[in-house]
């Protein structure tokens, strides 16, 4: 642990909020986007820490390493990483001037170095355009918009959403119940606009689409010869939607889960909330599942998925 003083049992992130956002104006300059930015990336470390009942204060050099780590292994965008991690020095530089600190564990913390792969980010404006793309009026057509809106909008894998069966969707309560790595199930919250589409689809699918094979009625998206999608088929969808929309990016359906994250993530969305979602398979899910529940993780994405903001525009 990095040594402190006296102040530091005294003052939680909420008290010492105000005065971090006044540093910032008054003695750094900073513009308003800047701050903003930069309060927000001071909050998901402060929820980091207090999820589990600590003071962020008290981080340690490598904590905060683990904290910025888990950007990369969430697939999020270079820029939007080295961003956090300049948001995060400058609030233990301010908690040095302080004096709240006597050590600054964030003085070695490192960004994504240059030339890192990562996996390509779609801007929202990309995403709206591929989506905008599927003629909905044409029952495949119909059927890819709804598998885009899932990829993106729930942020699943391409085999969550292959083997993803009709009784586990629950478009009442907006909600999927997948089968990830491991055999694992979670539930996933859904969007308005992936639980009108999806509705929609099942609608017009299952009432004038192709017969189905035996053995394959329990699957969501199917085939025009009535059997379930095969990941080489997702993938060849989502790249030819990508190219109908001029996109030219080298993209796949993972590409849909990583813009998931990051765009929920600039949106303002708790950093665990999105692993819990994503399913990853680490000690902090775990944690996750502690704290967070279905109702909570659905409010994330209706409050911070970009997807939902256009939807409640329209």
């Amino acid at each position: 642990m990095c040594g402190a003083g006296n102040s530091l049992s005294m003052n939680t992130y909420k008290e010492l909020r105000p005065n971090y956002e006044a540093f910032l104006l008054l003695e750094r300059g900073l513009s308003a986007n800047t701050r903003e930015c930069y309060l927000a990336d001071a909050d998901r470390l402060a929820a980091w820490f207090e999820s589990a009942g600590r003071n962020p204060a008290e981080a340690s050099e490598a904590e905060l390493h683990d904290f910025v780590q888990s950007f990369h292994d969430l697939g999020i965008a270079t820029r939007t990483q080295a961003r956090i991690v300049s948001g995060v020095r400058s609030f233990y530089r301010y908690l040095l001037i302080e004096g709240i600190l006597e050590v600054n564990p964030a003085s070695l913390l490192e960004g994504p170095k240059l030339g890192r792969h990562l996996p390509e980010v779609l801007t929202i404006d990309e995403v709206t355009a591929m989506l905008d793309t599927c003629d909905t009026t044409d029952l495949l057509g119909l059927r890819n918009r709804a598998i885009l809106e899932v990829l993106y909008g729930s942020g699943l894998r391409v085999s969550e959403l292959c083997t993803l069966e009709r009784q586990r969707v629950s478009l009442k309560d907006a909600y999927l119940m997948v089968t990830g790595k491991g055999s694992k199930e979670r539930m996933v919250p859904m969007g308005q606009a992936a639980v009108d589409i999806v509705a929609r689809y099942l609608d017009e699918w299952w009432r004038s689409g192709p017969d189905v094979k035996r053995g394959e009625e329990d699957y969501l998206f199917l085939n025009r010869r009535g059997a379930h999608l095969t990941r080489q088929m997702v993938f060849f969808i989502v790249r030819e939607a990508a190219a109908a929309a001029g996109v030219r990016k080298t993209i796949s359906p993972h590409t849909l889960r990583h813009s998931f994250a990051t765009h929920l993530l600039e949106g303002g969305a708790n950093l665990r909330a999105i692993q819990a979602m994503l399913g990853h398979e680490s000690i902090a899910t775990t944690e996750i599942y502690l704290h967070l529940d279905n109702t909570r993780l659905r409010e994330e994405i209706l409050l911070h998925h970009p997807r939902n903001k256009f939807t409640l525009h329209q």
